[in-house]
C-alpha cells in the first residue's frame, strides 16, 4: 500500500499542509503546485527542508522525470517553492500592501454618508444615539436604623469613632445617600446641620455626615476616654 506523504508546502504568498503520493513525479508536482501557490511550472524552484525556518536545503527537487519520493521525503519536511521570474506573475504582490492605494474619507463627507455605521446608530438610536432613560435610579437599600448604636471607619490607625445614627437619607450638599452620626466625643465636624440646613440636632462638634459603607451597626458601648495627668 503507498503511503501518503502530509509536507508542508511554503511560498512567498502562502503556506499549508498537503497531502502527495510519492509516486508522483516532480514535473506532475509542479502542475499540483501552481494551483496552490500561483506560480506558474516553469518558474517554480522546489528545494526539500527539515522545516519553515530551515535554511539548510535537504534536497534540490530539480529533476522532473524524478518520483518525489526519489528524494527520501519524510512526513512533515517542506518544500519551499521559488519564482524564478515573478515580473511574470503576482508572487509577493499579494502581500504587499504598501501598492495598495488607500482609500481616505473626511469626517465630514463620512458623516454626509446614509450606508455608514453612524448613519445606522443614527436611524437606530444605538448607543450615543439613544434617548436618556425615563426610569428612575432605584433607591439604594439602606439598613441602618435611627436610633442604633455605631462604629465609624477612620483612616487613623487605632482610633475608635463611636456613637448613635441620628439621621439616614439624600441631603442637598451632595447627591446620594448620608448617615448622620452624633459621635460619644467631640470630634466631629458640626452640630447636625450643613450648609444652613438642619438635619438633626446636638452639640457642636460632635455631629458628621458619612457614606453608609463607612458605618457598622452593632452594640457598640459608650467609651470613656482616659487622660494622663499631662493631658488634664
Amino acid at each position: 500500500m503507498t503511503s501518503i506523504l502530509k509536507l508542508f508546502v511554503v511560498s512567498p504568498d502562502t503556506r499549508s499542509e498537503r497531502r502527495f503520493d510519492p509516486h508522483v513525479t516532480i514535473e506532475q508536482l509542479k502542475a499540483k503546485l501552481e494551483l496552490i501557490t500561483g506560480i506558474p511550472v516553469q518558474n517554480q524552484k522546489l528545494s526539500l527542508h527539515n522545516g519553515d525556518d530551515d535554511s539548510q536545503v535537504v534536497a534540490q527537487l530539480d529533476d522532473d522525470a524524478k518520483p518525489l519520493g526519489y528524494y527520501s521525503v519524510r512526513d512533515f519536511q517542506t518544500i519551499k517553492v521559488i519564482d524564478t521570474n515573478p515580473s511574470t506573475s503576482f508572487t509577493g504582490q499579494l502581500s504587499d500592501v504598501s501598492q495598495v492605494e488607500k482609500f481616505e474619507l473626511s469626517d465630514d463627507a463620512y458623516a454626509q454618508r446614509t450606508d455608514s455605521v453612524l448613519a445606522y446608530k443614527q436611524r437606530h438610536k444605538v448607543g450615543r444615539f439613544a434617548p436618556p432613560s425615563t426610569e428612575p435610579t432605584p433607591e439604594p437599600v439602606v439598613n441602618i436604623p435611627i436610633g442604633s448604636r455605631c462604629e465609624v471607619e477612620s483612616t487613623e490607625p487605632g482610633l475608635t469613632k463611636r456613637g448613635a445614627v441620628r439621621f439616614v437619607g439624600r441631603t442637598e450638599f451632595a447627591a446620594g445617600i448620608w448617615v448622620g452620626v452624633e459621635y460619644d466625643e467631640p470630634m466631629g465636624k458640626n452640630d447636625g446641620s450643613l450648609k444652613g440646613v438642619q438635619y438633626f440636632t446636638c452639640r457642636p462638634n460632635y455631629g458628621v455626615f458619612v457614606r453608609p459603607a463607612k458605618v457598622t451597626v452593632g452594640d457598640f458601648p459608650v467609651q470613656e476616654i482616659d487622660f494622663d495627668d499631662e493631658e488634664i
